[in-house]
């Protein structure tokens, strides 16, 4: 699988429904994993962290409300977006997902266009690098889908580790960030690099950016920033 495509956990046990949010959720350049009841779940949570999560309200071996309250009590995992799918439209049941830290919800029978629409604004307000609009800062726009940035509108070679590190910055501009927030927030941390090689790869960046280097600030002794000012 991708590594920087955007994950999407369905847990779901009806087939029709898991094809259909499958289909919706390619077609708009995500990758789907599906998984029919909690158990299966939770391993795969702990195996591999999702982007966002599509819990149906109902599962074979426990709620999906159950199973939100064990995401949100888990601290590894309480930050992890959830949209409750749900056959019911009563506004209690809306309400207790929502008390049990649902983010959103989406009733059945539910339009591909609406879940679409519905995990955009959620990922952009959770996790704004992982947004599938362009992003712009100066003459810099990088495009999300399909991978590439320019400059005064005309395409620049940019590698794959300087892309992902102005994606980061496009979405948090003007905050610093230290070397090892950069480490863990673009490459994870579970990836083995140094602290030095975010400075290489800032230099990289800058070089990529040529007349708008000036972008990436140095902050001294504090690390790096994005700023137009």
């Amino acid at each position: 699988m991708a590594a920087d495509k955007t994950t999407i956990l369905i847990v779901e046990d009806e087939p029709s429904i898991v094809e259909l949010v499958s289909f919706t959720l390619k077609e708009a350049g995500w990758q789907p994993v599906s998984v029919n009841n909690a158990a299966d779940a939770w391993e795969f949570i702990h195996r591999r962290t999702p982007h966002l999560i599509l819990l149906d309200w109902m599962l074979p071996d426990q709620t999906g409300l159950r199973l939100l309250s064990r995401i949100r009590s888990d601290r590894q995992f309480n930050e992890i977006p959830v949209i409750m799918l749900t056959a019911k439209s009563m506004e209690e049941d809306k309400i207790a997902g929502l008390d049990n830290g649902a983010d959103d919800y989406v009733t059945k029978p539910f339009s591909p266009r609406e879940l679409t629409a519905r995990i955009n604004a959620l990922l952009r307000r959770k996790n704004p690098e992982h947004a599938q609009s362009l992003m712009v800062a100066g003459a810099v726009t990088l495009d999300p889908v399909s991978c590439s940035v320019s400059l005064n509108e005309q395409k620049i070679e940019i590698g794959h580790a300087e892309f992902k590190l102005l994606k980061f910055f496009l979405a948090h501009p003007e905050r610093v960030f230290s070397r090892s927030q950069l480490l863990d927030k673009v490459w994870g941390d579970h990836v083995v690099i140094e602290e030095r090689t975010v400075d290489v790869h800032v230099l990289r960046l800058r070089k990529a950016l040529k007349d708008a280097e000036h972008l990436i600030k140095t902050v001294r002794s504090v690390g790096y920033m994005l700023s137009e000012k």
